[in-house]
């Protein structure tokens, strides 16, 4: 051996050793030469053992459980148990369930509920120019628009925002609003508009910016704390239809009217139902889904969050729907804790909800394909534009030197996407609208890249996340103790009468019938059914199955030797032949239950086969298990490591 090649042998040998000393001092314990972990104990641990804080005893305890588990586990490995066609379907099926579940970006979900939390501690009074463009605009058309709102933005140079709102402004309210929206808080606006107001300070306007719908120029006019959300009431006294100032005034005359009436102690409710014009509330005594700012009209929302205190009524409130008498209900002040759990919660909800989770998905995409080695090929894209115009006009693609259904465009770690693939994917999507109308060929396929980059992903979960993997395992590995315990123990102790038989001789002095009766156990639907079904059975008890079969399941019975202690009682009852016990009233439906004895045992006595076959069954079973799990520690033999256990933390 020569110097160099000592050197990288003791080299690797060192670096094993290492490797091997980290791995082993984490080793909780060993069954049959096979590691577990302190870390995969403590999160079984934690998982099973959620009401109790951990102490020597009790990490003894499971221990004492897991090892069990483990090593019957291995048994069922070693049976083959996991090769059955039903346990692999099983897994299968599980694994296509929790998969969409780690298909999200939780680094940037937690970014934007914490943006969420900022933005939402205050509130923006807006003012908005807008020129609109249509979907089926030529790019003549969005020129000429883009050339207006280019115009009103070098005029705000010189002129105030409510002069260029009129001058250029086509949002039809502008003549009434002259550009101001009211106040906006988060997640009113589309996210990507959210994004540019929320960058603007007081007094400054934006650049002109291009929506779906057309172009904009957006203005901070002032900021304020954020109202929160309010739940409130109206009583609304509309104007008719094309209404004179004399009617408006008419119907002003009577809102002052019934302002005076609520100030002098009328009911609110009484008043609502009776004038309010509004059709969705005054059933409800005017009271209005809770809302937020920029849900309503800003003089009348303006008008609500200055009432100060719950139970406050506003003055008749004018709005070019009529007047309105306002009460306030309750205000909700925004969330001062983004740590808070319940509402982290409820704003990841609002936001999977929302076109922020593109943002969200964007950089699940980009992280997917940096961990799976994503990596673009290359093709002629002249010639896959000419095969995919082709395939969405539904005709046969013309014949190409440099491309064919095996061309490579794209690949992954373990996996080469081709133009076959492309084309099954145009196929399937070229009649959806939604994925295909108003795009270019180059923005279809960056879709057919990110279906490909998630499909790929799921398919090869457990390379990349711990969790998932952890979470598989533990469905597999529950699967196969179930079924072995079926074949070794449950159908086993169940089915052999003869051993069943057998053990019975050797334990009956353990079998005993304590104080009991024979009796009926009658379960019904309502006190007014086992009112009606009591009297029948004073009569005739033994037309009681008759009774239950017709009552079309309103009426359960039960029949057989119960001990006493069995028999559901509200309280110490003195148990005598012929009694129907009182009712019993079973919280979770309504249901009563009662009992009625037809005889008593006073005395104590052993139990026959027959009726001890059930007590008999489970003991049985934890005798075979008892043997079994002795021969498997034999088989498996299990060592603990006693310095990685005291490590535990208590």
């Amino acid at each position: 051996m020569t110097i160099m090649n000592r050197r990288i042998f003791l080299a690797g040998l060192l670096v094993l050793f290492t490797c091997f000393h980290a791995v082993h001092s984490q080793t909780l314990f060993t069954y049959g030469g096979k590691p577990v972990s302190r870390s995969e104990f403590l999160r079984a641990y934690a998982k099973n053992n959620t009401d109790e804080k951990p102490t020597e005893k009790s990490y003894r305890e499971y221990l004492e459980l897991f090892t069990k588990f483990k090593i019957k586990v291995q048994a069922a490995f070693d049976m083959k148990l996991d090769t059955l066609g039903s346990l692999k379907a099983e897994l299968q099926n599980f694994r296509s369930q929790i998969a969409e579940g780690y298909l999200n970006d939780e680094g940037s979900m937690q970014e934007l509920i914490d943006e969420a939390w900022v933005r939402g501690q205050k509130d923006i009074q807006l003012a908005h120019i807008f020129v609109p463009i249509n979907t089926d605009d030529n790019s003549l058309q969005v020129q000429k628009a883009q050339n207006k709102i280019t115009k009103a933005y070098e005029s705000l140079k010189k002129n105030s925002f409510e002069q260029v709102a009129l001058e250029y402004s086509e949002d039809p309210s502008v003549k009434l609003n002259k550009g101001q929206l009211g106040y906006i808080t988060v997640f009113l606006l589309p996210y990507s508009i959210e994004n540019v107001v929320y960058q603007l300070a007081p007094g400054q306007f934006s650049k002109p910016f291009r929506s779906a719908n057309g172009f904009h120029i957006f203005k901070n006019i002032n900021e304020r704390k954020a109202a929160g959300r309010v739940r409130a009431a109206q009583i609304l006294l509309a104007f008719p239809p094309e209404s004179t100032k004399s009617q408006q005034d008419s119907v002003k005359v009577k809102a002052d009217s019934l302002a005076i009436v609520l100030q002098n102690g009328g009911d609110f409710k009484s008043l609502a139902l009776q004038f309010s014009n509004d059709n969705l509330s005054y059933q409800n005594s005017g009271e209005l889904p809770e809302f937020g700012v920029g849900r309503f009209e800003p003089v009348f929302e303006a008008s609500v969050f200055a009432l100060s205190k719950d139970g406050e009524i506003s003055k008749p409130v004018r709005t070019e729907f009529g007047y309105h008498i306002i009460k306030r209900l309750a205000l909700t002040l925004p969330q001062p804790d983004k740590n808070n759990p319940a509402w982290r919660e409820n704003s990841k909800q609002q936001i999977l909800q929302n076109e922020r989770m593109e943002v969200s998905r964007q950089k699940l995409i980009k992280n997917i394909q940096q961990k799976t080695n994503f990596k673009k090929l290359l093709y002629n894209q002249a010639s896959l534009w000419r095969m995919t115009d082709s395939i969405l006009a539904n005709k046969k693609w013309p014949r190409l030197s440099d491309l064919n259904s095996n061309s490579s465009l794209f690949a992954f770690a373990k996996q080469t996407i081709r133009v076959k693939d492309w084309q099954n994917y145009l196929e399937s999507v070229r009649s959806i609208q939604s994925l295909t109308a108003g795009k270019t060929n180059a923005q279809i396929f960056e879709l057919f890249v990110e279906t490909s980059t998630l499909d790929y992903y799921r398919d090869h979960l457990d390379e990349f996340n711990k969790d998932f993997i952890f979470q598989l395992n533990e469905f597999k590995e529950g699967n196969l103790l179930f079924e072995v315990m079926q074949r070794k123990i449950w159908e086993a102790a169940a089915n052999d009468n003869a051993a069943l038989t057998m053990f019975y001789q050797k334990n009956k002095h353990k079998y005993w019938w304590e104080n009991s009766a024979d009796a009926i156990i009658f379960t019904c639907i309502d006190g007014a059914t086992a009112a009606s079904v009591q009297p029948k059975l004073k009569m005739d008890v033994t037309q009681w199955r008759k009774l239950t079969e017709t009552s079309n399941n309103s009426i359960q019975g039960d029949s057989g030797r119960f001990e006493l202690g069995q028999i559901p009682v509200l309280e110490r009852t003195n148990f005598t032949r012929d009694l129907i016990t009182a009712n019993v009233k079973n919280e979770s439906d309504n249901s009563i239950t009662f009992a009625y004895i037809l005889k008593v045992y006073n005395i104590r006595e052993p139990r026959n086969f027959q009726d001890a076959r059930g007590f008999v069954i489970n003991d049985y079973q934890e005798y075979l298990e008892s043997q079994w799990v002795a021969t498997l520690k034999k088989k498996y033999p299990i060592k603990i490591n006693e310095e990685v256990f005291k490590s535990l933390p208590k």
